[in-house]
């Protein structure tokens, strides 16, 4: 039976040091003060190119990143291999949006499809699309496209271009590809170039999967869209679903610019969303695959219980649960102990170029009701079972 609570195979990967490390570091973030002040001091140490690495690399580098490379981050694909997990690298720099810094991205991105080729432990690979154009850019296109000049006519197409070839890669290598959502003032031009690319490439199975944040609640709407299309023009869809991370800065913009505040009225409608998006893909399978992403530990029993309604397999190719790396291992490795299919995100990039990264994920801990105290319940029963077993 399916038991988020059973700390030993939740923790079976990690050592007694590790352990300790991990509950010196969420005991740690759970204090909203220490987390501001570390992105206070980030933000001056990036600004003054002051070196991190010493102490950022022993905590929160090594909790929530697979490493600098994709070779550095083979060790942590094998240690989840051995427990039935896979892995979705995810190149999280965030690099300045210059062109050489968005060649840079789109090359190393091309890479990480070309690694999940062929490879048994990498389940998708995965992209941000605001790394390959400029926000500014990105946000007019999406919101005001016809005032776009020739110039920025040009580069939107390049970028454009960028985006194609990501899912190209991606469709003559056979490796399914995450498109992450962004801002709503983004997504309008995000969503249409990911319907453009899913009615190209996803004919034989899904290969390029739209990410839908269900806080926003117009996402019902367009699910149903992406339903109807993928049955006219004979596509499978491929669906990830995350509950949404920009809340706040999103309730903000809105109020600021005059427009309907995007964004479900409180958590439980968040939830109701998210859950009955589940249940739609489940219920019309025959045209979706199903990247579900959550730390929510109803969301995925209920993922889990609809599986066993509809009679599927456990292991059935087209449903996926995800977590992210050194979050919510509970749920990730007792899952996979269940014989479900299981993927985390493995971010990787150098310390400079992922620390905004690690302080959202720092942040989130922070935020997120009870996400920080959960971690160190679970973190604590493993400790004082281990105790008790010795």
């Amino acid at each position: 039976m399916l038991d988020f609570n059973d700390t030993q195979i939740a923790f079976e990967a990690k050592s007694d040091s590790e352990l300790r490390n991990a509950r010196l570091l969420f005991g740690t973030i759970k204090h909203p003060g220490l987390v501001k002040l570390a992105k206070l001091g980030t933000n001056i140490a990036l600004g003054i190119h002051f070196p991190l690495g010493w102490i950022v690399k022993p905590t929160l580098y090594k909790q929530f990143v697979g490493g600098e490379t994709i070779e550095d981050c083979a060790r942590t694909v094998a240690g989840l291999r051995r427990f039935g997990v896979k892995s979705t690298l995810d190149y999280s720099a965030e690099s300045e949006q210059t062109p050489e810094g968005i060649e840079a991205t789109m090359k190393e991105t091309l890479r990480s499809v070309d690694n999940a080729k062929g490879n048994p432990d990498i389940a998708y690979a995965v992209f941000k699309p605001s790394t390959l154009t400029t926000d500014a850019l990105l946000a007019k296109a999406s919101e005001h496209p016809e005032q776009l000049t020739a110039e920025e006519k040009a580069a939107h197409e390049a970028y454009h271009q960028r985006f194609l070839a990501l899912c190209q890669r991606a469709y003559d290598n056979d490796v399914r590809i995450l498109v992450d959502a962004e801002d709503y003032c983004f997504q309008d031009s995000i969503d249409a170039m990911t319907d453009e690319a899913m009615r190209m490439f996803n004919k034989r199975r899904a290969i390029v999967f739209a990410t839908l944040q269900m806080y926003r609640h117009d996402r019902m709407p367009y699910l149903r869209r992406i339903l109807e299309d993928a049955k006219e023009k004979g596509y499978t869809a491929g669906i990830k679903f995350v509950r949404g991370a920009y809340m706040e800065d999103e309730r903000a913009r809105a109020v600021a610019m005059g427009y309907p505040d995007p964004i479900c009225k409180n958590k439980q409608a968040t939830d109701d969303n998210y859950n009955q998006g589940v249940e739609f893909v489940i219920d019309n399978l025959d045209h979706f695959e199903l990247f579900m992403g959550t730390h929510n530990e109803e969301s995925n029993y209920r993922l889990a219980k609809l599986i066993e309604k509809k009679g599927l397999r456990h292991d059935d190719p087209r449903i996926f649960f995800a977590q992210l790396l050194g979050m919510s291992d509970n749920i990730s490795f007792n899952l996979a102990h269940a014989g479900y299919n299981v993927t985390k995100y493995v971010p990787y990039a150098k310390v400079r170029d992922v620390l905004p990264y690690l302080i959202r994920r720092a942040e989130e801990n922070t935020s997120v009701a009870g996400q920080t105290t959960r971690e160190l319940n679970m973190l604590n029963l493993e400790t004082e079972r281990r105790k008790r077993a010795k």
